[in-house]
């Protein structure tokens, strides 16, 4: 089970590697804020790891409309927002790269957001997850508003600070869906989600988390279960209608810590 998860992962990454050094095609600059261009990615093919690099710049926008990755050791600032349009590909999550939003991230239905990759050893107990492009190398990716994902097929979150909400609702696909790591500078909110897996770990929330009406549907595992492992919460900690069941951590000592309450499934995993 944990080795298919694993490897559909390892897929994403070696995907965008292959096609790392990809000049940027597909794309249209407008006049922004400051002179800054809104950028649109366009083209690539994820059956076939095609993918459309964004190159360095600052912009007052992207907008994510093919299947698009991030130019290794790219230095990206956006003024306004990031759009993954419905059915989009954005993976910065395979390459070392610096991405500072000034407002929001938000992804469409069928898309996959993929961000933030790091050395073993940077997040919990060896939980990250290496760059495939630099295993030694790491993310630095700052949101200024919020993450919204509505119906996607794939979210992955990892090592990001927002200072914002993190809100995923609806969705879910064959690639396991992972929030690990963040620091989160209000609510996480994840909802209605039927995905491979889904796990929320080792996240720093200033506010509630809230995890309702989520099913993992790994046939590769038995237990199925949705992990809610060694995440600070500040206030409530809320789990109700994870299926098959929950899990907090197979580690002794892997516990959530929560400022207020912890209510429904997660009421043990404190």
């Amino acid at each position: 089970m944990l080795h298919t998860r694993a490897a559909r992962l390892r897929i994403i990454g070696s995907l965008a590697v292959a096609a790392a050094m990809a000049l940027p095609t597909g794309t249209a600059m407008a006049a922004g804020p400051g002179g800054a261009g809104a950028y649109t990615c366009t083209g690539g093919d994820f059956a076939s790891g095609t993918f459309t690099s964004i190159p360095s710049g600052t912009y007052a926008s992207i907008t994510v409309r093919g299947v698009c990755n991030i130019v290794p050791d790219a230095v990206i600032n956006v003024i306004g927002n990031i759009n993954v349009a419905p059915a989009g590909v954005l993976d910065a999550q395979s390459a070392p790269a610096t991405i500072t939003v000034g407002h929001n991230v938000t992804a469409g239905a069928g898309s996959l957001l993929g961000l933030g990759c790091q050395p073993t050893n940077t997040i919990g107990r060896f939980a990250g997850v290496p760059c495939a492009a630099d295993p030694a190398g790491h993310t630095t990716i700052t949101i200024g508003g919020n993450i919204t994902a509505t119906d996607a097929d794939t979210v992955l979150i990892r090592k990001v600070t927002i200072h914002g909400n993190v809100a995923l609702s609806g969705g879910g696909g064959e690639i396991p869906w992972s929030i690990k790591g963040n620091t989160i500078g209000r609510n996480l909110t994840i909802s209605n989600v039927a995905a491979d897996w889904l796990g929320a770990q080792f996240n720093w929330i200033s506010g509630n988390a809230v995890l309702t009406n989520i099913t993992s549907l790994d046939p590769g595992d038995p237990g199925r279960t949705v992990a809610v492992v060694e995440n600070h919460v500040a206030r409530n900690l809320i789990c109700k209608g994870l299926e098959p069941g929950v899990s907090g951590g197979f580690i002794p000592g892997e516990v959530n810590h929560v400022g207020g309450k912890a209510i429904g499934q997660c009421a043990a995993l404190v």
